[in-house]
């Protein structure tokens, strides 16, 4: 018999499933990430530069670049400053929806544990706000394992919908972080980004401006999560489709192979003007399905996210 998924255990089974697979198959990627704001002494290298006799310490020789420049260089660092992350999670009912391992709102669960757990350390903070039929859910910036838990307690145990209310949109879970977010740090959205695309093809949806402004003071990394069945159609005959946020209904015979052709062209539109509007925004783009594994989803966006970080450091010592 399988073990059973993460949707199928109680919420403090969850917890520690979440934790578990953040501790072995994530930890230590993110640490070291984040790089300081301001120059100046600390633990992060960033690249080399020719040693100044009388202004540098020995200790920070670059052993590596000397022997092969034959010049003396000297390590650089970025400054370590103690690290606040502001997560905006979609609760809202479009988030409900899943037909794989998880629904779209486990799945941002997972996503938040795993920001949770690899941005912890001594003086970070983590705090936030939730987006939910009920209204916008706020938790102030705080530090320790202990917050964190009741942060995914609190979205794990968040009722899911009664009718059709209206959620706060995107532009205004945006706006209220932007005035929480005072201090410099790193902004997580988790998200489809379905809300706030006006009617007009062309136009940017209405999130896409106050994105742009977080993005100028803060790290932003915009987590975008997607069911398969939002990007094509079973051929399963006929089905009744529903708005989760309005409730409407429409009847589709999926048997047409045009429609679903049609539908998955659609999407595929749908999603390539979500990545462009967080691309124009300044935002770091993380796509995470129902249907994949997240955790190794994670672990390629580290691993791509290292190397073009590693790229400038990399130039500047082969300059040098």
């Amino acid at each position: 018999m399988p073990d059973p998924g993460l949707a199928d255990l109680a919420p403090d089974q969850r917890l520690r499933r979440l934790e578990l697979t953040v501790t072995r198959r994530l930890d230590g990627l993110l640490h070291g990430q984040y790089r300081g704001l301001l120059p100046g002494p600390g633990s992060e290298a960033a690249g080399s530069r020719e040693y100044r006799p009388g202004e540098d310490e020995v200790r920070r020789m670059d052993w590596a670049v000397t022997a092969r420049t034959t010049v003396p260089h000297v390590r650089e660092v970025d400054a370590d400053r103690e690290l606040t992350t502001w997560l905006l999670v979609d609760a809202s009912p479009s988030m409900e929806y899943g037909t794989a391992t998880l629904d779209k709102r486990e799945l941002a669960v997972a996503a938040v544990a795993a920001v949770g757990f690899l941005t912890a350390g001594v003086g970070n903070r983590l705090g936030g706000q939730v987006l939910t039929p009920d209204g916008i859910r706020r938790f102030p910036a705080r530090g320790g394992r202990t917050h964190l838990l009741g942060l995914l307690r609190a979205l794990l145990g968040a009722p899911r919908t009664d009718g059709h209310p209206v959620t706060p949109g995107l532009h205004d879970g945006l706006d209220g972080l932007q005035r929480m977010a005072t201090r410099r740090g790193l902004v997580v959205i988790v998200s489809d980004f379905l809300d706030g695309w006006p009617d007009e093809p062309d136009a940017a949806p209405a999130w896409e401006t106050v994105l742009r402004r977080l993005a100028v003071r803060h790290q932003v990394l915009a987590v975008e999560v997607t069911d398969p069945r939002e990007l094509e159609l079973p051929d399963v005959g006929l089905v009744t489709l529903v708005d989760p946020e309005t409730g409407r209904r429409r009847e589709v015979w999926t048997g047409d192979p045009g429609l679903r052709e049609r539908y998955a062209q659609a999407a595929a539109a749908q999603r390539d003007q979500v990545r462009d509007a967080l691309r124009r925004s300044g935002a770091t783009h993380l796509a995470l399905r129902t249907d994949r594994d997240w955790s190794a989803d994670i672990v390629r966006h580290v691993h791509a996210q290292r190397r073009l970080a590693a790229a400038p450091a990399a130039a500047r010592g082969g300059a040098a």
